[in-house]
Order: C-alpha cells, then structure tokens, then sequence
C-alpha cells in the first residue's frame, strides 16, 4: 500500500484529497499513522514543507502550522546565543527546529533548540540511516500560542525518560521557564532576566530580554 494510501486509510479521507488539500487549513493536526517508518515520515515531512511534524510512540502523527514571525524571533535569538556559546567551548553540535530527532522510544521531535555532544553523536550514526535512535544533551522548547502547556510538559518529561540531561521549556506568555532534569522535580523561575545552563551546558548563559 502506498503512503498516501496508508494515511488515508487510517485517517479516513480519499487520496485525492490527501495528495492535493491544503494542509495550512487544518493546523495543527493530530492524526494517526501506527508504525511509520523512517522513510515515510520524511516522505511525509517532503509534502508538507511549510509544516513541522513530530511522531508519537503510539503512532499519533502530529502537524503543527509554521510559526509566528514573534516566535520566530525568540527562536532566532535562542540559537543565536547556545551557538555563540557553543562556538567558544568547543565539542558540541546545535541545532533548530528544523532538525528532528528519532528518540529511543520511538518518539520523532523537533526541539527548538538543542546542543549535543559531538563524540557522542559519531557514536550513534549508524550506516544508512539519517536519523539514528538518539537523544541530544540539551533541550530548549518555547512556547508559541497555538501551543497547550499540557502537552508541552508532557514531551518535556519525555526528553527527560529518553535520555535529555537537560530541558529549559520557557514560556514567553507567562514569564516562565521551567527546567527539568532527571531524578528531580521541575524548577519554575518566575519572570527570569536570565536562565544559567549546568550539566551538559554548564557555563551557558542565557539573557531573556528578547523573549519576554
């Protein structure tokens, strides 16, 4: 059976529907797709371009529309400073949210921003694959307004379970960050003017003036 076959079957619309709706009309979506594989979650990622997908263990496929130009700039500036920090520590990868991450439960994400040991990655490749089962060492995700913060505390302690060290979710409408780390409850910094990395990222330092 085809992708687009597939998809259509489990969702329950045509395939001339799937091949040619307008996906930006139905962001965000969740849909269903058990037992996607690696190709067809980037054949899926390919027809929808201007959309960020994430996978769920159970097989829930989710759609998420392109960001605000706001968020867009929080992003921008998040990647700014853990690549300049990045860059004069040394040993480390960053990446955006247009990276994704094929995590040890099955779990495809897309974190907005991430840092993760170069050593380790060079590990984890794996020939013939482009999205070995890894989690990166650090995580940032930022809340943007289509996003509930149910959900997002959810994949935040999913980072933790599949290996992150580190997690900052920070809320620009709350004037929030909480950090998560394993073995320990969540911290909540109410109206931070900055958030201190440890552990993987110890040293890095994050101003908070451009995302509040």
């Amino acid at each position: 059976m085809t992708l687009l076959r597939r998809f259509a079957a489990y969702n329950r619309i045509s395939t001339v529907a799937t091949s040619t709706f307008d996906i930006e009309r139905m962001l965000p979506a969740t849909l269903t797709f058990p037992d996607m594989s690696e190709q067809e979650f980037l054949d899926l990622c390919n027809k929808f371009p201007d959309a960020t997908l994430e996978y769920e263990p159970d097989g829930t496929l989710i759609i998420m529309p392109p960001t605000d130009p706001e968020s867009g700039a929080r992003g921008a500036s998040l990647i700014y400073e853990l690549m300049d920090w990045s860059r004069r520590v040394g040993g480390g990868i960053v990446s955006n949210s247009d990276a994704g991450f094929f995590l040890p439960d099955g779990a495809r994400r897309s974190p907005d921003a991430a840092w993760f040991d170069k050593n380790r990655w060079q590990a984890a490749k794996t020939p013939g694959t482009r999205f070995p089962r890894f989690a990166p060492d650090f995580v940032i995700e930022l809340r943007s307004p289509n996003d509930r913060l149910a959900a997002m505390t959810v994949k935040m302690h999913e980072y933790i379970a599949n290996g992150v060290q580190l997690a900052w979710q920070i809320d620009p409408q709350n004037r929030t960050v909480t950090i998560y780390r394993p073995g320990v409850e969540p911290q909540v910094l109410n109206n931070p003017t900055e958030v201190t990395g440890d552990g993987p990222v110890a040293g890095f330092v994050l101003p908070l003036a451009e995302i509040f």
